[in-house]
C-alpha cells in the first residue's frame, strides 16, 4: 500500500503556528496524508514553549521535531521527558533531556521518526550524526524511517542522503527556512528534499521583519527579533511511501498560503 507523509517545514512565531493551525488539516484531507511531522524550534523565535509544542500537536502533528534551538526556552526540558511526540535531536550528548527519535504505531504500520542536528556551522559539541544514525537503524525494525536533518550545510544534508540512500524512507532537510527545489527520489528509493522551507510570514527574511535583518548586516543593533505581520506560507513536503518496500516512490513540495 501507498502511504502519504507531509513533513512541514520550521514554525517560525504565533503568526506562523496560527497559520498552521488554519490550513494543516485541511491539506491533510485534501492529500490523504497518514502521518505528519513538523519542525517547531522556532515557535517561539528561539525555541518553543510546552503550550506551543502542544498546539502544534493539536493542530494535526504526529511528531514535532527541533534543532539548534531546542532549549531555546528552558521551560521545554521537562516536557522533552514527559512526552513521546516530541523530539529533539538525536545526536545531542546523552545528558541532554529528552530523546531524538520514536517509533509510532498507525494501525500496525509503524513510523519511525529521527530528528539530527548538523555539525557544520552548527558547533553543539553534537555527536556525528552519521554514525548516530547507524546506531539507531541497528535497533527495532519500523515500517518507515522518516529523517529531519536539522542542517545549515547543504552538502551535509546532501552526503547524508547518500549514505542513508535504501536504508530510511525519507530524509529531508531544515533550518534554513528557503525550500530548496531538489526534490527527488535517491536512486535505491530514498526520498530527499535539501531544505523543507519554513512556516510563517510571507514578507519576512527567515520569518523576522525584513528592517531588523538589514540592520543587522548594516552592523546595527536589530533588538529582539520579531515576526511582521500579513500574509503567511505554510511550506513542506509529501513523501509517497510503499509499505511493500519501506521506500519512496514519489516526492512533491508544498506551499500554502
Amino acid at each position: 500500500m501507498e502511504y502519504h507523509v507531509l513533513a512541514i517545514g520550521d514554525v517560525v512565531g504565533e503568526n506562523g503556528l496560527a497559520h498552521l493551525e488554519r490550513h494543516l488539516r485541511p491539506l491533510q484531507k485534501m492529500k490523504n496524508i497518514a502521518f505528519t511531522v513538523v519542525n517547531g524550534e522556532n515557535a517561539s523565535g528561539v525555541g518553543l514553549t510546552p503550550e506551543q509544542a502542544r498546539r502544534i500537536y493539536d493542530a494535526g502533528a504526529d511528531a514535532v521535531t527541533l534543532g539548534n534551538h531546542t532549549f531555546g526556552k528552558m521551560q521545554i526540558a521537562k516536557f522533552l521527558d514527559d512526552v513521546p511526540y516530541l523530539l529533539r535531536p538525536a545526536n545531542f550528548t546523552g545528558r541532554a533531556p529528552g530523546h531524538g527519535w520514536e517509533i509510532f504505531d498507525r494501525g500496525g504500520v509503524t513510523f519511525r521518526v529521527v530528528n539530527l542536528i548538523g555539525r557544520c556551522s552548527l558547533n553543539f559539541n553534537a555527536e556525528n550524526p552519521f554514525t548516530t544514525m547507524d546506531k539507531i537503524l541497528g535497533r527495532e525494525k519500523a515500517t518507515f524511517t522518516l529523517v529531519d536533518f536539522h542542517a545549515e550545510a547543504t552538502s551535509e544534508k546532501l552526503a547524508m542522503g547518500y549514505y542513508l540512500d535504501g536504508r530510511v524512507s525519507a530524509l529531508w532537510g531544515t533550518h534554513t527556512h528557503v525550500p530548496t527545489a531538489d526534490e527527488r527520489v535517491y536512486p535505491k528509493g530514498t526520498g530527499y528534499l535539501t531544505d523543507l522551507g519554513m512556516t510563517g510570514a510571507v514578507e519576512s527574511v527567515l520569518g523576522i521583519r525584513p528592517e531588523q535583518s538589514v540592520e543587522s548586516f548594516l552592523g546595527g543593533l536589530p533588538g529582539r527579533y520579531q515576526t511582521p505581520d500579513g500574509p503567511c506560507k505554510m511550506q513542506g513536503a509529501i513523501f509517497t511511501l510503499d509499505s511493500a518496500t519501506g521506500l519512496c516512490t514519489a516526492v512533491e513540495r508544498v506551499d500554502i498560503r
